[in-house]
């Protein structure tokens, strides 16, 4: 039984993909000399791949899975079969966004201003397919890199990736509309899907990776009542939680167990003394898998 061949992006979403691992259970160790790194998985051998290749050597089976993002599933057309959606990117959980963006003082409000005018990306397909759904004809060129910096001198507009915006205002950039949204992909080549070993693997990598994700912002609570403070003490706690109850040794004690929100600890953990509760223990958490 061969291993199952795994694309890690390289790149931006490299250090957050390794963490993620990580969190789900398997340690990844990169040489920067080494393009194939390491892995505490006998059944997995990893391969480090620029997302914007990875649904290409997916479709064609030169890997049997990997990690990339929507957009570039849309950029290049790529076959494959998508496995998993996970909501996380280069500096924590959430989206990243494809906007068409123009300089501050430009007199562009909408895609119909740049009629006639050159816009740089390095989505070439992607934004000439968006500004051609609106039925307006611009110049797309390709943009190696550094794309803020080529407006106003090279470009009238660029169609840049952004988790927070602070880059293009850094370079005194106004976002004009969204493009695409796009979160990280697991995918699939056919080939892989098809295979029962294969694909069970994939789909526990999916399940292990989307639980530390579940985890992030997430922490465990543990604490002691006693029964006649337990009501209480459940009150307390956040709309929707439930918690376990068991009996601990002594008569009429309990321990409660329970997960919530870790931004609502902070005053959580008040109340919860305030109710009754002793012993209050707060623990991370790696996966939650439902």
């Amino acid at each position: 039984m061969s291993p199952l061949r795994l694309g890690i992006p390289k790149g931006s979403l490299q250090e957050a993909t390794l963490q993620l691992f990580g969190r789900a259970g398997w340690r990844i160790n990169v040489d920067g000399r080494s393009y194939a790194p390491a892995i505490d998985d006998p059944e997995i051998e990893c391969l480090l791949l620029r997302a914007q290749e990875m649904p290409r050597y997916v479709e064609i089976g030169a890997l049997d899975a990997g990690l990339t993002g929507r957009d570039w599933i849309v950029e290049t057309g790529a076959e494959v079969c998508e496995v998993a959606d996970l909501v996380y990117a280069k500096t924590g959980l959430g989206r990243v966004r494809w906007v068409l963006a123009v300089p501050e003082d430009a007199p562009v409000h909408s895609a119909r201003d740049l009629a006639g005018k050159v816009v740089a990306t390095e989505a070439v397909g992607l934004t000439r397919a968006w500004f051609a759904e609106r039925g307006v004809a611009v110049r797309v060129e390709f943009s190696w890199g550094a794309t803020e910096v080529k407006v106003p001198a090279l470009a009238d507009a660029i169609v840049e990736v952004t988790e927070t915006g602070r880059s293009l205002r850094a370079h005194r950039l106004r976002i004009v509309d969204t493009v695409l949204e796009s979160t990280t992909k697991l995918v699939a080549s056919a080939a892989a899907w098809h295979d029962d070993w294969k694909r069970q693997k994939i789909q526990n990598i999916a399940l292990l990776l989307q639980g530390a994700i579940d985890a992030t912002s997430r922490v465990g609570l543990m604490l002691n009542v006693r029964r006649e403070d337990l009501a209480r003490v459940v009150d307390a706690l956040p709309a929707l939680k439930r918690p376990t109850v068991a009996p601990l040794y002594e008569d009429g004690w309990l321990a409660v167990n329970t997960i919530v929100d870790e931004v609502v600890v902070r005053g959580l953990i008040p109340r919860l003394k305030d109710a009754g509760a002793q012993g209050i223990v707060e623990y991370p958490l790696n996966k939650i898998v439902a």
